[in-house]
């Protein structure tokens, strides 16, 4: 019955390593909440954006009200981050079986970590040019990688299903913001319905990934030792 739930093509070139990378994603929303609580002002999870809390000035921006004395800390959150989703895309696709769509998808989310790399080294109020750039990497490559790995990688249907569902979610709120239309969230509350989904997506499949290799290891031991102990009794 278990092995239905696990995920069983793997490689073992890199086992762990990859999805404990992605987990460290967490560390993102930990960021966060922590800028978002230092912020100068009462912080909007509706009308304040992601990054006006790397935003490097205390001002009008957008017209909105910025003043994040965390800044240095949020910015260095998003490279972190992007790292995080590169590194871990890189280590992760060595663990499934070779196809198209494995290697699109993952390259996807490589780029997309690079992306968010750049949203750190240019926050908002610097070089504005980059920052969409480097932002478009997650919000649109990102969330499109994760759709295309729900479809092409070999998972159990109740994982394929979550993600695909994340992946639209976060695709149909792409549309909404990139045309302003805020259907009562705000730019900040349509923002982190594109951002979210795709941080939980990748939280929750190291986790899913780490359970998996675990099983399957404790079942090769299982496996291993009964052999063992079949052999000595024939013998």
């Amino acid at each position: 019955m278990q092995t239905k739930r696990m995920i069983r093509i793997f490689n073992d070139r890199y086992p762990l390593v990859g999805p404990v990378v992605w987990m460290f994603s967490i560390q993102y929303f930990i960021i966060q909440l922590i800028s978002a609580l230092a912020w100068n002002s009462p912080f909007s999870l509706l009308q304040n954006t992601i990054s006006d809390l790397g935003n490097t000035v205390c001002g009008t921006y957008s017209g909105r009200f910025v003043c994040s004395p965390l800044h240095a800390t949020m910015n260095l959150s998003f490279i972190t981050f992007g790292i995080t989703m590169a590194l871990g895309s890189l280590l992760i696709y060595q663990e499934f079986r070779k196809n198209v769509g494995s290697l699109v998808g993952f390259s996807a989310m490589a780029v997309a970590g690079l992306g968010t790399i750049m949203v750190g080294l240019f926050p908002e109020n610097t070089i504005g040019a980059l920052h969409v750039l480097g932002a478009s990497g997650p919000f649109l490559i990102g969330n499109l990688g994760m759709v295309i790995l729900g479809i092409y990688l070999p998972l159990p249907k109740s994982l394929r299903i979550y993600t695909l569902v994340l992946g639209g979610i976060a695709l149909i709120a792409l549309g909404f913001f990139y045309s302003k239309h805020y259907v009562g969230l705000g730019i900040g509350g349509m923002e982190r319905i594109v951002a979210y989904p795709q941080t939980l997506w990748l939280i929750s499949f190291g986790i899913y990934m780490s359970r998996s290799h675990y099983k399957s290891l404790k079942a090769g031991r299982i496996k291993g030792y009964h052999s063992k102990h079949a052999r000595r009794s024939n013998g």
